[in-house]
């Protein structure tokens, strides 16, 4: 099957299933994963699809976000080496924000069991990963809590995180940019990230390189309001550089 066909074969499928992945596609295709990423690639410049984290989606689609099963599975390897990294930045002692995320629970469940943290999250799988920490005070925001990421939302969280200042915040995204900033599906989402973004003195950004340029439909801030990105190898060293030209430190793990 020449290029064009099986381009024109993913988009039928991304338009029928509203999304596809990367593996399952190499599969079906009898082709390696790096020739459906340049597939994927052709198709997004194209406007025909958007890629999103592990594949992409029918162009128009923004507002897709998977669910917290899926994200848990996809680039398990890079964010482990995320999370390795970002041990590094967790302070001795003092307060800590954890947002909601798959990788953001990966990271709390490798809090060393001597840390003596004071940690604040709105996410639940963050607060069960913690709950039995001997050196952990836990401080669980409530609020609406959103099915498809166990995270609370809305006014209650809000609030809650307007009253704190702590030593560092640890955040997710389903992209982030240069152009378009820090971005995920859902605005009650995004209105608590930008929140836990202020409530902090320092704002450490976990992110897999899959979503790097990615944009989606809430926009809750830029890169300026990140001091420091943890990401994996897979971001290319010149555009690490081109964040780092803005102010913004970049560990590739």
């Amino acid at each position: 099957m020449y290029a064009p066909e099986r381009q024109q074969e993913i988009l039928r499928i991304a338009r029928e299933s509203g999304r596809v992945d990367v593996l399952s596609l190499a599969e079906e295709f009898q082709v390696t994963a790096e020739t459906v990423r340049r597939d994927l690639k052709a198709l997004d410049r194209a406007g025909l699809v958007r890629r999103v984290h592990g594949g992409a989606i029918p162009a128009g689609r923004l507002d897709f976000e998977p669910d917290l099963a899926e994200r848990e599975s996809t680039a398990a390897d890079e964010k482990d080496r995320i999370v390795r990294a970002a041990l590094a930045e967790l302070p001795t002692e003092g307060s800590v924000v954890l947002d909601a995320g798959s990788t953001l629970a990966r990271l709390a469940a490798e809090i060393p069991l001597d840390s003596a943290l004071t940690v604040v999250t709105h996410a639940l799988p963050v607060a069960a990963r913690l709950a039995d920490h001997p050196g952990i005070d836990l401080h669980l925001v409530g609020g609406r809590v959103r099915h498809r990421t166990r995270a609370a939302v809305d006014a209650w969280a809000l609030r809650a995180y307007g009253e704190i200042r702590a030593d560092v915040a640890f955040l997710g995204a389903n992209g982030f940019s240069a152009e378009h900033g820090l971005t995920t599906p859902d605005l009650a989402e995004a209105a608590v990230k930008r929140a836990v973004v202020a409530a902090a003195r320092r704002v450490v950004l976990l992110a897999d390189s899959a979503k790097h340029g990615q944009e989606h439909f809430a926009r809750f801030g830029d890169l300026s309001d990140v001091d420091l990105i943890v990401t994996d190898s897979g971001l290319s060293p010149e555009d690490a550089a081109a964040i780092e030209a803005t102010g913004t430190e970049v560990v590739r793990a």
